[in-house]
């Protein structure tokens, strides 16, 4: 059994974080716990010793200021319960996306509205603890209305937390950082552009450290780069688009996923309401369509991929409702399950092993 964890934005008939079981067999979807009183609960992170969860609260008046908020969670093993420790200041405004680095030492904080990334120190405890460092990007792109201003979007560790990848959708760039885990500091160290206005959001690494999947947001596409893990640089290799060759509708990316096989490579289209499928050459990490499926609602901001690889989650934020699928181990296509949920206005899930 895995237990399944949705952050969500706190309007409507939305309460904050749902706690599901899940089948592993079956995918099959059960509620078990709900917890209330914390604003827009969105993102949402594990501690590498799945002991601690962190979620960002995405508000620009946190505790009355003009930042967001990050708050900390003890998990319970035993019945996915979860129990609020406290909150941090995010520093920025507008938080949209969380990481802890690998060392389970910070809380590393990505400030969409701001354009700026934070990292918040996290005690033996599971708190946090004030910030340790904070960068305010500066830079803007073409398009006007999206990239008038810096907008980090993401924050990623690499594979051996030597550098942090941020996906800056308003400067159209990744920015890699050196992070210093000793010292919870980051130190610019190189970055990589893409087209104007193709508005990078979230990346992924292969499993096998080589490559990095790139989501654009704005540009519909995804953008392949070899990834130097020793000079902790990018070069691209191709760039992809996640829609059908006749689709002439709005669309905008959300979540990119790559499979734990390294076989495949999912990204999820709001407007088109879809998971755009590619396979994964191993040799030169080039991308291969597979075709889009529906995620059966509106708006789909998230998915996830379960540990073993067997199923995909999707949510639809406009339409509360979560789907299942199951992965096609030969083709990497998704077939519905016929599994839903009623989910409200969620925008984030993560996996956790029950035990």
């Amino acid at each position: 059994m895995y237990y399944v964890y949705f952050g969500t934005y706190t309007r409507g008939k939305s309460e904050g974080i749902y706690v599901y079981s899940m089948d592993r067999s079956t995918g099959k979807l059960s509620l078990r716990h709900t917890v209330s009183g914390i604003r827009h609960p969105a993102f949402l992170a594990f501690h590498p010793n799945n002991r601690f969860l962190y979620a960002i609260n995405e508000v620009t008046d946190f505790e009355g200021g003009s930042s967001g908020g990050v708050s900390a969670f003890a998990v319970d093993r035993g019945s996915g319960a979860l129990t609020l420790l406290n909150s941090q200041s995010s520093v920025g405004s507008g938080p949209c996306h969380l990481h802890v680095d690998r060392s389970g030492k910070y809380v590393m904080v990505a400030n969409y509205a701001g354009g700026s990334v934070a990292v918040l120190p996290i005690a033996d405890d599971g708190r946090l603890e004030p910030n340790s460092d904070f960068i305010q990007h500066e830079g803007s792109s073409v398009n006007r209305k999206r990239q008038e201003q810096a907008h980090a979007h993401s924050i990623t560790p690499s594979p051996d937390n030597r550098f942090a990848l941020v996906a800056d959708l308003g400067m159209d760039k990744v920015v890699v950082y050196q992070l210093d885990a000793q010292a919870g500091k980051l130190t610019p160290h190189t970055s990589a552009s893409v087209s104007p206005g193709a508005g990078p959001r979230h990346l992924d690494f292969h499993p096998d450290g080589r490559f990095v999947y790139l989501l654009n947001e704005i540009g519909s596409t995804v953008t392949v780069f070899a990834y130097d893990a020793e000079a902790g640089t990018l070069a691209e290799i191709e760039t992809v688009s996640t829609l059908p060759a006749n689709f002439s509708g709005s669309s905008h990316c959300a979540e990119i996923r790559v499979h734990p096989s390294g076989r495949f490579v999912y990204a999820s289209n709001r407007g088109h309401d879809s998971i755009a499928m590619y396979s994964i050459d191993r040799e030169s990490g080039r991308l291969t369509e597979l075709g889009q499926e529906s995620t059966r609602g509106r708006i789909p901001r998230n998915f996830n991929i379960s540990p073993d690889g067997r199923f995909v989650m999707a949510v639809n934020q406009d339409s509360d409702n979560g789907v299942v699928f199951r992965v096609d181990e030969s083709t990497g296509r998704l077939v519905f399950t016929g599994e839903e949920i009623e989910v409200p206005a969620s925008v984030c899930i993560k996996f956790l092993d029950a035990k």
